[in-house]
């Protein structure tokens, strides 16, 4: 059997209908919705379908977060919320330090507060000063 093209919009509507009382498996492959694996066995991509037939219905559904957010194009975007591993470290993922144009190798202050942490970046220019502006010892 040779592959044929996804049928989709009108074509797909109209095709269903002269389909009826096939399962919507074997409706799907029909539909050109499926793909043959190097082994030679017939996988029908129900998802696509799916997406296929609600969009024909006038109906556009993102199949995934990456869509929906097409600015970054990279996944989700930041929580600003992290939380202290088992092991009791805390990390700092790519997001933030991509947003703060910090390179590696960067060096930071840890200066603690009542109920936050503050880190403030150490330039190399005034390294031999404290971040406060004080000489350190």
């Amino acid at each position: 059997m040779g592959k044929i093209k996804p049928l989709t919009g009108k074509a797909l509507l109209q095709r269903l209908k002269e389909l009826d009382g096939v399962s919507r498996k074997e409706a799907a492959k029909l539909c050109g919705y499926y793909r043959v694996t190097k082994s030679g066995e017939v996988r029908v991509n129900l998802g696509k379908f799916y997406e296929a037939l609600l969009a024909a219905g006038g109906l556009e559904v993102h199949s995934s977060e990456k869509e929906v957010n097409s600015q970054s194009g990279r996944g989700r975007s930041p929580s600003y919320r992290v939380k202290v591993h088992q092991n009791g470290q805390i990390v700092i993922g790519a997001a933030y330090t991509t947003a703060m144009n910090l390179k590696p190798g960067d060096t930071f202050k840890i200066q603690q507060g009542y109920k936050h942490i503050h880190l403030y970046l150490i330039d190399s220019e005034i390294d031999s000063e404290d971040v406060n502006g004080a000489p350190r010892n």
